[in-house]
């Protein structure tokens, strides 16, 4: 094997690396949001039926579904560079032709879901 070929596959696991890094900083991300968002504080329970008159009307609020942020460029690249390293690489790729494009970063964002709704077949 030749010294190009070593490089490219070093920058090949470098970009690896980099996007499963960067889905491990997204996740972090997202949890530290969630628990400072968070109110756990325990209040004593207001005496009487006022307090449980407070909390039935808080429960239906928190059961509506949160809007669904549209896909990054990041969360995709996550999920394909992860079908690459479990071998499917040429799959990945055809995937990418298949949308019109040689490069993640050429595909249009309005793109992502279907993307990466054939990405889990795989």
């Amino acid at each position: 094997m030749g010294k190009v070929k070593l490089l490219l596959d070093v920058i090949g696991d470098l970009r690896s690396l980099a996007d499963s890094l960067q889905a491990v900083a997204d996740a972090v991300a997202d949890n530290g949001a969630a628990e400072a968002g968070r109110t756990d504080t325990k209040e004593p329970e207001k005496a009487g039926k006022a307090g449980k008159a407070a909390k039935k009307e808080e429960k239906p609020a928190a059961k509506q579904e949160p809007e669904k942020k549209p896909l990054t460029l990041e969360e995709v690249r996550a999920v394909l560079a992860e079908k690459s390293r479990a071998g499917h690489t040429e799959e990945v790729r055809e995937l990418l032709n298949k949308h019109g494009a040689d490069k993640l970063s050429e595909i249009d964002p309005a793109e992502y879901a279907a993307l990466l709704a054939e990405a889990e077949v795989l």
